[in-house]
């Protein structure tokens, strides 16, 4: 291996560990789901790492590596998911950590608001605002047009703006 040691990725991990794992929990919606995503995740950085040139790119690599891997685990798992009559227990509030430490983390608020969306709607809103990709951008990466893409984008953003108005707001709404 030509110029880097097992160290450094290690470094890497250690310092960037919890905002990556934060980053996950905004693609995933489940912390669960989120520890499984950074993990193959950093596998695959791990492989690439002599090929990254540019370090100061690390985490916009394995952000991108995660909502790929993302992606490609809603696609199979459409496929194993059925309806069930149960409905799970929800997180509880509080379990996502506290509010955020460094500019682009997320509100616990919005976090939850977050994890309440369909995965398609949630991985475009996250890559639209969070990942600051463009619309054709999105749609290759999620397999969809780009009509689509701004149409989810629309109904999510829709729907966080309506989780997270304060209760008095949502009453002087005008009714139609």
């Amino acid at each position: 291996m030509s110029g880097w040691t097992h160290d450094e990725f290690h470094e890497y991990v250690v310092a960037r560990g919890p905002a990556l794992l934060r980053a996950a929990r905004q693609v995933t919606g489940n912390p669960d789901d989120a520890e499984d995503l950074l993990q193959a995740a950093l596998v695959k950085t791990y492989l690439a790492w002599e090929r990254i040139e540019d370090r100061a790119a690390l985490d916009g690599y394995v952000r991108r590596t995660m909502v790929n891997i993302n992606i490609s685990w809603w696609r199979r798992r459409k496929l194993e998911e059925y309806p069930s009559e149960e409905i799970p227990e929800p997180v509880p509030a509080g379990a996502h950590g506290g509010l955020p430490e460094r500019r682009g983390e997320l509100p616990e608020q919005v976090e939850r608001a977050l994890e309440r969306l369909p995965a398609r709607m949630r991985a475009a809103i996250v890559l639209r605002y969070y990942e600051d990709m463009t619309e054709p951008e999105i749609a290759k990466v999620l397999g969809i047009s780009v009509g689509t893409v701004k149409s989810t984008v629309s109904r999510g953003m829709a729907k966080l703006r309506g989780a997270l108005a304060l209760p008095e707001q949502r009453h002087l709404e005008p009714q139609s």
